[in-house]
């Protein structure tokens, strides 16, 4: 039963208490002494008067009305939600993790940099980049990150080039992460395909265009097969080639960017490694390059200072409290002066690595290659049960999701958007819809590879269900979702609009 429930400052009744601190055992002095008097409230702060018992069963309500990935199917496009194993949240809470401050002296740190090392290195492994930064904070952050770099490098090489190519089955934060690092954006279209047209991409990389940032798997879930080639004609123009890795999950043991030319590439903790997403986070971008760009990379970088037997011996003798059996130092070095700098505080967002370290060794190399593969598997097999209800406009075989239009239901007067709304009362959340933006009526599935196949028979049994219901009673489709807690905002109003905060009006 979903009840209506009221704000906390509507359950407030005058008087009621939820904590009565005791009486004060040392000597109160005026908070003046403490606050100027100008920067003190004018008025009481008018907080909700509540019971422990209000407290708890309202928030308790509310996370039941939230929809997340431990609860529901969430096949949003793009954006790889997957199951978030609790093993990683165990690991991440750690006292040895949770009780390390970032200004502690480095020796004391062994351990972490030690992970975050290790993390590095299994991430050069998967891609097949030479050198890792695990310190961006999201997808977007690793792609500005990655702009600086290619700025960087073609500074240090004297090289004045002001562009960069862009497919238009890139994310869509592509653009914008070139943009703020001064470059203008030329957008190229796909072939029939789906995929990069070869003869548009010669004609438009000319010696004033830096790099090509490309998403493969593209946007569409299509593999792009002339990589190599994309790759040669970038390189013979003396470009770099950017990939976005936010589609990784399909590539996952199976094949890997820098064996295909890539020079530089951000990777999603939050996506691909099982780290929380969204609400769930913060994320996390890692930026792999290629041996050229390793002097760009930000600073600090992790690394092993090797000693001596004597060196280390001298250490022990410094300080006696230092174990006799040495393992490798871990140092964070600064020491390159053709880096871009931080681009974040401290090490990066460490719980996320935490996360993604665990869920890398839980797997092990031979679990790694079953995520690429299962996550193709199961799209394929939600695609092949959809076609003939949905039309698919590009690509017969997909990798790790797949988009279908709507353009056939939109004649009956209804929208993927609908589509969309209407999966939430069949307790699903909706895909991606309207991007990519070259599709009409866009809904991108990605069911990923921890959905089991009961799951995806339910699913498509609930997207036939629709596709059925837009022919013979469109308007069920079109006022949905029906069972809801909140049934169809005003999503115009909501956005230009939004009310953040709890106002009292009687006052």
């Amino acid at each position: 039963m979903h009840q209506n429930e009221p704000l906390i400052f509507e359950k407030s009744s005058p008087g009621r208490r939820c904590f009565v601190p005791p009486d004060c055992d040392i000597p109160e002095k005026p908070v003046t002494n403490f606050i100027p008097l100008k920067m003190l409230r004018k008025q009481e702060l008018k907080l909700p008067e509540v019971s422990e018992i209000d407290v708890v069963r309202h928030f308790t309500r509310l996370s039941q009305k939230n929809f997340c990935v431990d609860t529901n199917f969430y096949p949003l496009g793009s954006c790889t939600m997957k199951y978030n194993p609790k093993i990683n949240e165990d690991t991440a809470r750690l006292e040895g993790f949770t009780k390390l401050h970032p200004y502690q002296p480095i020796e004391q740190c062994q351990g972490i940099m030690e992970l975050l090392y290790n993390l590095e290195q299994i991430l050069i492994d998967i891609s097949g980049m030479n050198a890792f930064t695990l310190q961006p904070a999201a997808g977007a952050h690793g792609e500005l990150t990655g702009m600086l770099i290619i700025r960087a490098y073609m500074e240090k090489h004297g090289e004045k080039r002001h562009k960069i190519i862009i497919p238009d089955s890139a994310h869509g934060t592509n653009p914008a992460s070139a943009s703020l690092c001064s470059y203008e954006v030329e957008s190229i279209q796909s072939n029939t395909d789906g995929l990069i047209d070869l003869k548009k991409l010669k004609a438009v990389f000319t010696r004033d265009t830096a790099a090509l940032m490309i998403t493969n798997p593209n946007t569409l879930g299509l593999f792009e097969k002339d990589i190599l080639e994309i790759c040669k004609i970038v390189h013979d123009a003396g470009g770099l080639v950017y990939c976005d890795g936010a589609n990784m999950n399909a590539l996952l043991g199976i094949a890997r960017p820098g064996d295909m030319g890539i020079d530089i590439l951000h990777l999603n903790l939050h996506k691909t490694f099982s780290t929380p997403h969204g609400g769930g986070g913060p994320g996390a971008g890692p930026v792999g390059v290629t041996e050229k760009l390793k002097p760009f990379l930000p600073v600090p970088r992790i690394e092993i200072a090797k000693k001596s037997v004597t060196e280390r011996v001298h250490d022990m003798e410094k300080d006696t409290s230092m174990p006799k059996l040495l393992p490798n130092d871990y140092i964070l070095n600064y020491a390159y002066p053709d880096s871009i700098g931080r681009v974040r505080a401290f090490y990066g967002h460490i719980g996320m690595m935490i996360r993604a370290y665990t869920y890398l060794l839980s797997l092990g190399k031979e679990g790694v290659c079953k995520v690429g593969e299962y996550s193709i598997l199961n799209a394929n097999y939600l695609q092949h049960k959809l076609k003939r209800y949905f039309e698919i406009p590009y690509g017969k075989t997909c990798m790790h999701e797949f988009v279908i239009s709507a353009k056939k239901q939109k004649q009956k007067g209804v929208s993927a958007l609908n589509i969309a709304k209407r999966l939430l009362d069949y307790g699903f959340h909706a895909p991606t819809v309207y991007f990519p933006l070259i599709v009409e009526e866009a809904l991108m599935i990605e069911p990923t590879e921890t959905e089991s196949m009961e799951t995806l028979h339910v699913f498509a049994d609930a997207m036939i269900q629709i596709a059925i219901d837009i022919e013979q009673r469109p308007e069920v489709v079109c006022n949905a979702p029906q069972t809801t807690p909140i049934g169809r905002p005003d999503e115009v109003k909501a956005a230009r609009e939004p009310k953040l905060k709890w106002q009292d009006f009687q006052r």
